[in-house]
């Protein structure tokens, strides 16, 4: 094999060149292979896997506090669009309360990337055997395994981004106009879980400018396909603006408190977030694209769009829709490659490690002293929130009954403010305030409030808004960042609880 992928010394099976051009990825018009059935078993038992593991830690800070949010619909939120705090909503409505009906759309989500990723290989001239290395190599990759897990705004996002991609390439390679308008519909849609949809069709279109092909540009149906984004999109951007545009305050916040970890982690998590062999094939997927003018434009995204990330502190997992389309024109290649049983097999050893890493396989008591719980936020996050609101409640049942009565709790994070406000009847909480990203805007405490339980907030800030102060205990046994955190039992406001509430808010 040389250096840019091609196949030397030897001849691809035919169900793995149809519909293939010279220039490395499908022509307009070209037949294509048949969706193998393998892909959608594949998916069929990523759903069941998933499913079957959901319960075996507890919810991720981030559910619970989407779980929170979903409890007052709205066109917005301050930190975040409204989709997936409405999938919470609905999936406590329609399922139960419970860790489990949180995560039935993230494993359907799942299900449906393993099969977008298959389609996308697909359009660009994969057979039988590129559509299945897609759909399993999507389905035993990190990312793709921590979205299908736990509802996150991951989650929809890498479907949605996805789906576009997909009408993206039968624009370009079967030069099929219609799909202009599903791309516009879907991309409305996305604008509803993150903004950051923009980038991706922004450096797409940056890339048709730049290579072409041009000619797509001047079907009226782009036009309309744009035109019904903005409808779709236009509540969630009427809330940005007139609530100042939030999203960019939130930007500005996690720039400054997460920037600079993000940009050093950038280069070595675009190798963990697939894995280190599908990272390989996505690097062959780069230049495939590369060679074939219908869809340079997507070889260029890709740099074009983590250069901005870079430059504006963003997480490594947004490049997560990019990585999977660079996997899928990956695997039209790999397909033809001679040793395809030696990546087979690496493919397999990397799926064991994906599935340590990224799912609840390692026992809850032992994961702090493992790697993993250095490597996955999502998985140290997800072990201890019940312990948070038991913990606190042996505080709040410590008071004295009259003062009890009237407390209220006061969180540092949402993640805090999501647990005690999740187990609140199970262990008898009071009113859970905060002043961390929306939170802050639900507003104070009612005039009158005398007892606080503070939860992660600095006893030295305390100290200056109550007239006494006193340390109830810490956190502790959890493997994220609530372990140690200070409980503190404050009496009396040294002024109006609306003159106080501006100095509590916070975002990150």
């Amino acid at each position: 094999m040389t250096a840019d992928g091609k196949v030397t010394g030897g001849t691809p099976a035919q169900d793995d060149t149809e519909g293939a051009s010279p220039g490395g990825g499908g022509r307009t018009g070209a037949p294509l292979a048949a969706t193998p059935r393998a892909v959608p078993a594949i998916a069929a038992v990523t759903v069941a896997v998933l499913l079957a593991v959901s319960p075996w830690y507890g919810y991720h800070r981030d559910e619970l506090y989407f779980r929170m949010l979903g409890e007052r619909p709205r066109l917005g939120y301050f930190d975040t669009p409204p989709l997936t705090p409405m999938i919470a909503r609905l999936s406590t409505t329609a399922f139960g309360d419970t860790v489990v009906a949180l995560r039935i759309v993230p494993a359907l989500c799942a299900g449906a990337l393993v099969v977008l990723v298959a389609l996308a290989a697909r359009e660009l001239g994969g057979g039988r055997t590129a559509q299945i290395l897609a759909a399993a190599g999507t389905a035993t990759s990190v990312l793709p395994l921590l979205a299908g897990h736990s509802l996150l705004t991951l989650t929809p996002d890498l479907v949605l981004w996805s789906a576009v991609t997909l009408c993206l390439l039968r624009v370009l390679l079967r030069g099929d106009g219609r799909y202009w308008l599903w791309a516009g519909a879907l991309s409305g849609i996305a604008s509803y879980n993150r903004d950051l949809i923009v980038v991706l069709l922004g450096t797409v279109g940056l890339g048709i400018l730049a290579a072409g092909p041009r000619e797509v540009l001047r079907d009226r149906r782009l036009w309309a396909g744009a035109l019904l984004a903005l409808v779709i999109a236009s509540p969630n951007l009427i809330y940005q603006v007139t609530h100042d545009w939030p999203q960019f305050q939130m930007a500005d916040a996690l720039r400054a408190d997460e920037g600079a970890d993000n940009r050093a982690a950038f280069v070595p998590l675009q190798i963990v977030l697939l894995g280190p062999v599908q990272a390989v094939i996505c690097v062959a997927g780069w230049l495939r694209l590369w060679r074939n003018r219908r869809v340079r434009s997507l070889a260029i995204a890709y740099p074009v769009a983590c250069a901005l990330f870079l430059f504006s502190g963003g997480r490594p997992d947004y490049t997560g829709a990019f990585l999977l389309y660079l996997f899928a024109a990956g695997c039209v290649t790999a397909a033809g490659w001679r040793w395809r049983r030696t990546l087979v097999a690496a493919l397999a050893v990397d799926a064991v490690v994906a599935v340590v890493v990224a799912l609840p396989v390692i026992p809850a008591a032992s994961l702090g002293g493992t790697p993993v719980a250095a490597i996955n936020e999502v998985a140290r996050e997800s072990v201890g929130m019940r312990d948070v609101a038991a913990q606190t409640a042996r505080v709040v049942n410590g008071l004295p009954a009259g003062e009890r009565a009237g407390a209220v709790l006061l969180t540092g994070n949402y993640g805090e403010a999501g647990a005690l406000r999740r187990y609140a009847g199970e262990f008898g909480l009071p009113a859970v305030y905060s002043g961390h990203n929306e939170l802050w805007w639900w507003g104070p405490p009612p005039e009158g409030t005398r007892v606080v339980v503070a939860v992660g907030l600095p006893p030295g800030e305390l100290a200056t808004a109550f007239a006494r102060c006193a340390p109830g205990g810490r956190l502790s046994g959890m493997p994220g960042e609530e372990d140690g955190v200070p409980i503190t039992v404050c009496h009396d406001p040294v002024r109006p609880w609306h003159e106080l509430w501006p100095s509590t808010r916070h975002y990150s």
